[in-house]
């Protein structure tokens, strides 16, 4: 569970990452989450813009990703979802205690 100040800190860090990923109206499949899961294995903290044509709630679309992937819900910003998962073997941000 993430605190107030590594939240902080990785919306920090979100705010100069391009968003990479998309879900569009076929919404999460096992391409994604296999696509998604590979994206947080190599670099931990990941944006992805929901389309305006995805039926499911954002805040949904959140949970669910999360859950599957087994990551942390950092922010959700107007239509971008930011996720963080820490690589146990290779970690590329070292986060505040």
């Amino acid at each position: 569970m993430l605190n107030n100040q590594q939240k902080r800190q990785l919306k920090g860090i979100a705010s100069t990452l391009d968003t990479k990923y998309q879900i569009g109206k076929n919404e999460i499949t096992e391409t994604l989450l296999n696509m998604l899961d590979k994206a947080l294995l190599a670099h931990e903290l990941i944006k992805i813009d929901v389309m305006k044509n995805a039926p499911s709630p954002i805040m949904e679309l959140a949970l669910d990703l999360s859950s599957k992937l087994n990551a942390e819900i950092v922010q959700i910003v107007g239509r971008v979802i930011i996720l963080y998962r820490q690589n146990k073997e290779k970690q590329k941000i070292n986060l505040v205690k």
